[in-house]
């Protein structure tokens, strides 16, 4: 969105971390990418950290970046979250600045937290919902990633109208099938073959729920089929992970780990895939999730596996584009997934339908445009209701 913003003329500075704990940056590190300017705090991070190492650095980065902010010139303030904690440099620089703010829901938080247990104390609950509403209440406008996200803001009283609906796009161009690059990546690795590949991408964290693909992978076996399952990533849960694969006894038989990529490698990965996939744990607030891969995997024409209900799963049953698996057994979910990813006219068709689906509602360019809009009616201070120019209606 940045570059397409200087596309567009604008000047943008972009305050962000440099979460590398190898990294040998010390305080600030200012970079110039594809016209940005890039002001890099070194704040190590990683999402195996315990939580409160995590909050730690969260608090670290916003006292930095509030500094930061009120130094550079401007004339409208952009927020996105994850963590809510950078409420308090956005919403204090605004101030400071009287500067208009416009702020980015990635996560339902702090209903995110609270529904896994990572945040359990009364008063710390009751400060992070405070949080909420005063990052709301102090932005002109808030962007939500999904509709489910924006019924979330709804919820704590901010006004519809001032709500847009923004998902993350699909990177249409980058992301097209490529056969010959889908051809390397299987080459090098001999378990592959010819044989159906299912893919996971991202983090191994509680909420992502990644054992779910270890108990189908399990009943996959038990039906004698060649599926393989492909899990890239990392986090807290990943030496559990192969725990419990190893205990399933699909560890290196139908399911290989391997360590993260970037993503300019995935869309060789995804040309590779007979189908992506996208997971969370069986929480209602899981469900309003906008994860990247999702919209990588329209890109690319590949069916995609749910294993959650909420908007994710509308567009897919709507469209026809994947397989909504909520609410399914695992081994329900196998013998489904057995018998599609050997029908290549159910592959065909559904891989239509997600390209299709990519290019009417979630092309990046297109979304960039919304985004522009959204910015400039905020900066100009026009009265047209920021849910007229995003509304989030994907029918």
């Amino acid at each position: 969105m940045a570059r397409r913003l200087v596309d567009l003329g604008h000047e943008v500075h972009l305050v962000t971390s440099l979460r590398d704990f190898g990294a040998e940056a010390n305080g600030w590190v200012q970079t110039n990418e594809a016209g940005i300017f890039v002001h890099w705090y070194h704040t190590p991070y990683s999402n195996s950290m315990g939580y409160a190492r995590r909050m730690a650095a969260f608090f670290q980065f916003a006292l930095a970046a509030l500094f930061k902010g009120v130094k550079l010139r401007g004339d409208l303030v952009f927020a996105t979250s994850t963590p809510l904690t950078i409420a308090i440099p956005a919403v204090l620089t605004s101030k400071l600045k009287r500067l208009p703010l416009v702020f980015e829901v990635r996560d339902l938080w702090p209903q995110m937290p609270i529904a896994v247990g990572a945040l359990r104390n009364p008063f710390l609950k009751k400060a992070a919902k405070w949080l909420e509403r005063w990052a709301y209440f102090n932005s002109k406008a808030v962007v939500a990633l999904s509709p489910g996200m924006k019924h979330g803001v709804m919820e704590t009283g901010y006004p519809e109208e001032k709500i847009a609906v923004i998902p993350n796009g699909s990177d249409n161009v980058e992301f097209a099938f490529d056969v010959d690059a889908g051809v390397k990546f299987r080459d090098q690795r001999s378990w592959i073959s010819a044989r159906p590949l299912v893919v996971y991408t991202g983090a191994f964290g509680k909420i992502n729920g990644v054992e779910y693909l270890i108990y189908v992978a399990a009943e996959l076996l038990k039906l004698g089929s060649d599926v393989r399952f492909l899990v890239i990533g990392d986090g807290a849960e990943y030496n559990m992970l192969v725990d419990l694969a190893k205990a399933f006894g699909v560890y290196e038989v139908n399911l290989y780990f391997e360590a993260p990529i970037s993503k300019n490698e995935m869309p060789a990965l995804l040309s590779a895939a007979t189908l992506a996939t996208n997971l969370v744990i069986d929480l209602p607030e899981a469900r309003a999730n906008s994860a990247n891969k999702f919209f990588d995997a329209l890109a690319a024409g590949k069916p995609i596996l749910l294993n959650h209900g909420g908007w994710m799963h509308d567009l897919v049953c709507a469209h026809k584009c994947g397989l909504a698996m909520w609410g399914l057994s695992a081994a329900k979910v196998a013998v489904e997934l057995d018998s599609k990813l050997h029908d290549h006219e159910w592959l065909n068709s559904a891989g239509k339908q997600a390209r299709l689906l990519a290019e009417q509602y979630f092309d990046r360019d297109d979304l960039a445009k919304q985004f522009g809009l959204i910015l400039e009616s905020i900066k100009n201070d026009e009265s047209v209701p920021v849910s007229h120019l995003a509304p989030g209606i994907y029918s």
